[in-house]
């Protein structure tokens, strides 16, 4: 888990959309264009999200996406591994062994165990790993609830409502071409 890369933070807060959207899948598109982010990036989030297992796609024009299960049971280090892949925080070159002094390789008491600094860096992945599994997306959106106005959620759900009733009201491509 090297340096989490905006990636994360663009797929959480996507995922936060998905929470109230029930049985109505929430495009990638939308969901980006709420956010103020670019569609493209949200697409190829959604698509490592989706071969995670974290979100399910709904096929066709007026699809889009619904969480695979509930907030409760999905975890950041879920949403973080399949995001960034699972990257070790630290990558020890193990340089312990390449000291000036030896000359003739260095002795086994110098390369024995876990390097000390390696040892260090492993605990504190264990700590951020173990963090990041103990939330979830829905610890998340109940500190958002908490945290904004009483009408923020009828209100994104009805901003969501009406694009996605926009959608269903265009014809499709291939209506038009039936016409």
């Amino acid at each position: 888990m090297a340096h989490m890369t905006v990636s994360v933070e663009y797929g959480l807060h996507c995922l936060l959309g998905l929470i109230d959207a029930g049985d109505a899948p929430r495009s990638a598109r939308d969901l980006a264009l709420f956010q103020g982010i670019s569609s493209s990036f949200a697409a190829k989030i959604f698509a490592k999200l989706e071969k995670a297992g974290i979100v399910t796609a709904a096929e066709g024009v007026r699809g889009g996406y619904r969480l695979a299960r509930p907030a409760h049971a999905i975890s950041v280090l879920e949403l973080v591994d399949a995001i960034e892949g699972r990257k070790p925080l630290f990558d020890c070159q193990d340089i312990r062994g390449r000291c000036a002094l030896f000359e003739d390789g260095a002795p086994e008491w110098a390369t024995r165990g876990v390097c000390s600094i390696h040892a260090v860096m492993l605990k504190a992945e264990k700590a951020m790993r173990d963090t990041l599994a103990s939330e979830t997306l829905a610890d998340i959106g109940g500190r958002l609830e908490r945290k904004a106005p009483a009408e923020f959620g009828g209100d994104t759900k009805a901003w969501f409502d009406a694009r996605l009733a926009r959608r269903r009201s265009r014809p499709s491509q291939a209506e038009d071409r039936q016409r």
